[in-house]
Formats: structure tokens, sequence, C-alpha cells
């Protein structure tokens, strides 16, 4: 059977069948040298994995949603990066499983948030965003200051990431629990905020 244009294009199945196979053969030659190219696999200078308060921050932000409106991706566009700094990495985002690139703007991203404002700052924000930001129309999160972190799994959290390849160690995941003793959620999103992007942050 001859391969014509018009024969493509008036069998569905056959379309469906050539239209796969193009996409899957594009998207292994874009997507396959990635695993081979250092910067894509190794972690920036400076990146470690979550310590257990920050990596039980970043489940409580992927649970309300916030990824919805925020974006940890800064753009290699100049605007971007006169407003947030460095472009964003691929090596600074080795141990987010999922990664929270994107561009949604909804409210600001979030890339290089950490340590531009203070925790007090931040409390203030996440009980009431128009304290400190008039214009807001993010919602209130005031029960994260009443959460507690009791009965959270955090070694559990651990090591599943440790199976996939991020280096904890044993007494990293054997001492996790002591370090959500008397922590509210509030404070988990809080440190979780305060690290994102530091390593990058002063480089232009």
């Amino acid at each position: 059977m001859k391969l014509t244009h018009d024969k493509i294009e008036t069998t569905p199945t056959l379309l469906i069948v050539l239209v796969i196979l193009v996409v899957a053969i594009g998207g292994l030659v874009e997507i396959v040298p990635l695993y081979f190219q250092r910067a894509t696999t190794e972690a920036v200078k400076g990146i470690k994995p979550y310590e257990p308060l920050r990596l039980v921050g970043r489940d409580i932000y992927i649970r309300e949603g916030c990824y919805n409106c925020h974006s940890q991706m800064v753009r290699p566009f100049r605007a971007e990066t006169l407003r947030y700094g460095h472009y964003s990495v691929a090596g600074e985002f080795v141990y987010d499983h999922p990664f929270q690139w994107g561009s949604k703007r909804t409210g600001p991203d979030l890339a290089r948030v950490g340590a531009r404002y203070s925790d007090d700052w931040h409390r203030i924000h996440f009980n009431n965003p128009r304290d400190v930001v008039p214009e807001s129309n993010m919602p209130a999160y005031p029960w994260f200051a009443k959460s507690t972190l009791d009965g959270v799994d955090v070694q559990g959290r651990m090591k599943a990431l440790k199976s996939i390849g991020v280096p904890y160690t044993d007494e990293q995941i054997a001492k996790a629990p002591e370090a959500l003793k008397g922590k509210t959620e509030l404070d988990a999103v809080i440190a979780y905020l305060q690290g994102l992007g530091v390593e990058l942050k002063n480089v232009r």
C-alpha cells in the first residue's frame, strides 16, 4: 500500500498512529539529551535536600494549591530578571518532586522570594494578605497558625524521596520528627518560602 498524503488524511487510524510516532520521536530527541547534561542533573552549588520543616512546608504549599497562582520560574527575559534576579536553572530544582515551574502570574513569582521579607511579614501576610499588600486578592490562611505538625509522617516522605535519588541519610531521616516538635503549618510554609532561590538571589 502506497502512503500518499490523501491516504493518510482520509484514514483516521493511520493519521493518529503517525502523529503519535512523530511526536514521540520529537519528544525523545528533545528530552533524552537533557538526562546527560550535568547542568540539568546536578545540583547548583549550595542546593541541599529540603530539611524536614521545609519539606512539610512544601507539601502544604502544594496541598493548598499555591502553585495555581504563583510560579517558581524566573524566565530568561530582561523584564523578569530585572524584577526577580537570575533566571531559573534546572540545577536549582533537582530535589523537587514535582518541581513548581510554570508561567502563572496571578500572584508574583516566588522563585527568589527567600529572605526578601521577614518571618513576621509572612505571618501577617498569611493571616490577612491585605494588611501588607492592600491590592492582594490572595485568600487568608489563618488556620495555618493553629494547625500543629503533630503526627505528620515526615520520615515516610523522606524515605520516599530517598528511594528516587534525593540524598537523605539514615541519620537525617531518624532525626526528622524532632525538627517538627512544637511547630505549626505556618512555621513550615514560612520556612519553605524563606529558602526559595537564596542560592542564586545575588547573581545577575
